[in-house]
């Protein structure tokens, strides 16, 4: 009797297998987004098929502030299109997107109220602004086609989020050379993330805000890090607290340039190293990477080589072996 038990458990077993060679028990499509095959996005106007986000408009409408033209969405700032190249690293290779930018857009936000007034006496904080620059509406619908070639590119999330990180970094840095009349005073000209997707330039707060966007939208848990003894500005991510930057479940990722997720410890701008406390402005709620992801241990590595170099000057063959693979596998050139 037990016999006869075991066979017919092992005939289970086999049809078991048998239909799952064949198919039966195929993992559902869906596209980057997590948007399931045949459905629109939340993001209109878009819809996935055969795991590609397409526009749709006939099917799944537009967003507030455009019109509906055939399957796209139109923007009324969609004026003055030009072509725009962005390079980026993913696991050692060297990529682009190619993406329209609208002087339109550019325009806009640059007509736009450099202040923020509320009825009462309180005064707007550096999180207001900060605020209004990323979530501002107009913009959002513009920008939204960069994290659907992103999310079109690759399936995992993590991934996503690495071409974000990446294309940023590597948008040159530079201020603009526009300025504004404040109370008397004349001020530099601070970027919306867009106007930084234009101009192909940007500093450490404005690409902070654009990457701060992209990531966002894939769908992730974001905080800004201010330094205000070193004026500068970064992006945090939500990781295990094991990765975290200082207390925090944040990991650290700066903007100004190539480098790796975590590495907090590079000179940025003249030399300048971060030691002060950050103020931590809360962006977005989301997820948070995965604790298994390689730029963990990359940039832990990395941190120790530019040690070793700082102490002693010189690097023996091992360590330099490792310090050129992680230089290419993340695009740092001769970053150190």
């Amino acid at each position: 009797m037990n016999l006869r038990k075991y066979f017919i458990l092992f005939i289970l077993i086999i049809f078991l297998i048998s239909f799952t060679s064949a198919g039966f028990f195929l993992k559902q499509k869906t596209c980057g987004d997590g948007t399931l095959e045949g459905n629109c996005s939340i993001n209109q106007p878009y819809f996935c098929s055969e795991e590609i986000l397409i526009e749709r408009a006939s099917i799944c409408g537009c967003p507030n502030l455009t019109e509906i033209n055939g399957d796209s969405c139109i923007s009324p700032y969609q004026t003055n299109p030009k072509e725009i190249n962005l390079k980026y690293f993913l696991k050692g290779e060297q990529k682009e997107i190619n993406f329209t930018v609208y002087e339109g857009m550019a325009d806009y936000l640059f007509e736009l109220p450099d202040f923020i007034t509320y009825s009462s006496e309180e005064e707007p904080s550096r999180a207001d602004f900060k605020l209004r620059n990323i979530n501002e509406e107009n913009q959002k619908i513009l920008l939204m086609p960069l994290v659907v070639k992103i999310q079109n590119l690759e399936d995992e999330k993590e991934d996503q989020a690495r071409i974000a990180i990446s294309l940023v970094q590597n948008i040159p840095y530079g201020g603009s050379n526009k300025t504004i009349s404040l109370k008397n005073n004349t001020l530099n000209y601070s970027r919306y993330p867009y106007e930084v997707l234009y101009g192909v330039e940007g500093i450490c707060g404005e690409k902070s805000e654009l990457l701060a966007f992209l990531l966002k939208e894939i769908g992730y848990e974001i905080v800004l890090f201010y330094y205000q003894s070193e004026n500068h500005e970064s992006v945090g991510i939500k990781c295990s607290e094991k990765y975290g930057f200082g207390n925090t479940s944040y990991c650290f990722i700066e903007t100004t340039g190539p480098s790796i997720i975590t590495d907090s410890k590079n000179n940025y701008l003249e030399g300048i190293k971060l030691s002060s406390e950050p103020e931590i402005i809360f962006v977005s709620e989301g997820d948070a990477l995965k604790n298994n992801m390689k730029e963990y241990r990359h940039a832990k590595r990395l941190m120790r080589i530019r040690e070793k170099i700082e102490n002693t000057g010189k690097l023996n063959f091992f360590r330099y072996i490792q310090l050129k693979n992680i230089r290419e596998r993340y695009g740092l050139g001769g970053k150190i």
